[in-house]
């Protein structure tokens, strides 16, 4: 496996411990649009999930509109699929987050775009509080709880929400040299939007 550090972005390379993930709400469209900062507050990337003729695509943008990356679904309602992660900035293919999609349990991989090692994986902690936010007509606003796992299987982190109207994770990583932290964060955002559709 290749080191971490290869598949982070150029725009971005992020190297910290700690950052929030925020659905600040939906724009004109009702489609939502979230929000990464790290721990000092700063916004690092905003996204709105685009759904376009049942395609969904990522487009996450820096304070200024610049395009950063992208992450699109490989098919069309890919509830259960590969969204693959570019960098806008050199057009290169970075990683694929693919979804097992199971009514207890929601497992999120990181791999490698050309050769598909496994990166990292995300996993859903909580069968009842999962099936909760599949089911129940409020299960949106119940909060979540993810474990970060390296290629090893070692625990490395986690996301965590509380209840709200919209999600606010708070996305802790307690090695990140061993997993990608751009993937990472950025799939907060993908595994969110999914989930709410």
């Amino acid at each position: 496996m290749g080191e971490p550090q290869q598949y982070e972005t150029t725009a971005l390379n992020l190297s910290g411990s700690q950052y929030t993930v925020e659905q600040t709400g939906t724009d004109e469209n009702f489609q939502p649009e979230y929000e990464a900062r790290d721990v000092t507050g700063n916004t690092i990337f905003r996204c709105t999930h685009q759904m376009y003729e049942g395609n969904d695509t990522f487009p996450f943008l820096d304070t200024d509109g610049t395009e950063l990356f992208t992450v699109e679904a490989s098919g069309n309602w890919d509830i259960a699929g590969d969204y693959l992660l570019t960098d806008s900035q050199t057009g290169k293919e970075l990683v694929v987050l693919d979804n097992d999609f199971s009514l207890f349990q929601d497992t999120w991989r990181i791999r490698d775009a050309e050769d598909e090692l496994l990166l990292a994986e995300i996993n859903s902690h909580g069968a009842l509080f999962t099936v909760g936010r599949k089911i129940l007509p409020v299960g949106q606003w119940i909060g979540h709880k993810f474990e970060i796992t390296d290629a090893e299987g070692t625990a490395v982190g986690t996301i965590e929400s509380g209840f709200g109207v919209f999600d606010q994770y708070e996305i802790t990583i307690s090695d990140s040299s061993s997993v990608p932290i751009d993937p990472i964060v950025a799939g907060t955002v993908v595994i969110d939007a999914i989930q709410e559709n």
